[in-house]
């Protein structure tokens, strides 16, 4: 098969070095890419937003299979264009991509679904906001309602801090996607990942992950698109799965169904649990990263026959072969990162790492610049391990981190503290 992937982050990468393991995929193309990914897979330079030129590239191309990456191309309507030119498609449509690109579409569907998540207002001015939030009081969750990169979601301790997130909203800090806003209840409890494929009402289980969204150590600091993870997540359980397939996801497939935007692609259920209990904190609908580079490096080839089987609406037939194993991503982000950084400092060491199904370094925000690999996003790479325990993944992930020579980037040293053993 010629296998399109649509995508520039670290999250395409590990889906386009999974892919690759499988003897199914005989071309592998990648657009945009990175410099990571240019090591494993042709890059092709065209705009992933435009459904007419990404349908165009793929009839050029011969391609046989596209995986939608990122949640811009899909909130775009890509994955609909490129179906009505009659190409085989992982990636919901623009209808139902609206789980992700609309925190109030995504709160109506809970609504309609009986499913559990924090109790909410959705504002489109600024000061029934704030009204709202001095009456609630603090904490409480200001999310911008639209796409912001994993970065329009502020947990504010005090009141003073909500009113600001609400002014910096109002005020065009997330753009657009600040135009309206979701506040919601602060929900404690352990926070984990569920990724789910589906295919209408049809739903198998892919994995589970935690991932750290604040800067800093001990989970302090602003958030940001993700610092780390480490899968599978303790706190996800058998019984705290089964909850979150009958009580969440099950409800939300017949909602989406009987609303006439089915489903068809991987669900991230972004869970907050507490004394067993699940309750939703977000819907996203691509895998999320960095907990897909974790994912990837657990699934192996085998995540080509589990994305096709969803494609094909065969997913009833399909099976997850998961060995008895734990990975461990750590990412390396720029110096100012989720705030303002500089672009363009040169990554070496890169090449004398090992690279295999136990220890990967994949590329997030590099180019290749005169021969050189240099970092031109926030959240630059992602190293990676593998283990029979976590202990085992986290010492490969940091070994690999450690001997990267880049001075101008910083990463966190306590990505799986809460998994960890204690010493």
């Amino acid at each position: 098969m010629n296998i399109l992937i649509l995508g520039s982050g670290g999250r395409e990468h590990s889906l386009a070095w999974a892919i690759k393991q499988n003897p199914k995929c005989d071309r592998l193309i990648v657009a945009p890419g990175n410099a990571g990914i240019a090591e494993i897979a042709a890059c092709a330079d065209i705009d992933i937003l435009n459904g007419d030129a990404v349908a165009t590239f793929a009839e050029e191309n011969a391609v046989d299979f596209v995986v939608i990456g990122p949640e811009a191309p899909l909130a775009a309507g890509v994955a609909d264009r490129l179906r009505a030119a009659g190409l085989l498609v992982f990636g919901p449509s623009q209808a139902a991509a609206q789980l992700e690109a609309s925190k109030s579409f995504t709160k109506a569907i809970c609504d309609a679904a009986n499913a559990p998540t924090a109790a909410y207002a959705h504002f489109t001015h600024a000061e029934d906001a704030r009204d709202y939030i001095r009456t609630q009081g603090a904490p409480i969750v200001v999310k911008a309602d639209g796409l912001a990169a994993g970065k329009g979601v502020i947990v504010a301790m005090t009141e003073d801090a909500a009113l600001a997130a609400i002014d910096d909203m109002f005020d065009g800090s997330f753009g657009d996607a600040g135009a309206e806003v979701v506040v919601e209840e602060f929900m404690q409890g352990e926070e984990a990942s569920f990724f789910v494929l589906c295919n209408g009402t049809t739903a198998l289980p892919i994995g589970t992950a935690q991932d750290h969204k604040r800067v800093g150590e001990g989970d302090t600091g602003p958030n940001t698109g993700g610092m780390g993870a480490y899968s599978p997540a303790p706190v996800m359980t058998t019984e705290v799965i089964a909850k979150t397939m009958d009580e969440i996801v099950r409800p939300t497939l017949r909602t989406m169904v009987s609303r006439g935007t089915p489903f068809q692609g991987v669900l991230f259920v972004g869970l907050m649990i507490k004394e067993g209990q699940p309750r939703l904190v977000e819907y996203n609908v691509r895998f999320g990263d960095p907990e897909c580079q974790c994912l990837m490096m657990r699934l192996g080839g085998q995540v080509l026959d589990l994305l096709l089987a969803c494609a094909h609406d065969q997913l009833d037939t399909a099976q997850v072969n998961w060995a008895d194993d734990h990975a461990l991503t750590v990412v390396m982000a720029a110096n100012g990162y989720p705030g303002s950084y500089e672009k363009g400092s040169q990554i070496n060491g890169l090449s004398s790492l090992p690279a295999d199904s136990h220890q990967m370094v994949f590329h997030a925000g590099t180019s290749l610049i005169d021969g050189a690999i240099c970092a031109t996003g926030g959240r630059v790479l992602a190293a990676t391990g593998r283990g029979d325990t976590l202990s085992a993944a986290h010492a490969r992930a940091y070994a690999q981190a450690d001997q990267v020579d880049w001075p101008q980037g910083f990463f966190r040293r306590d990505i799986g503290w809460r998994a960890l053993p204690k010493p």
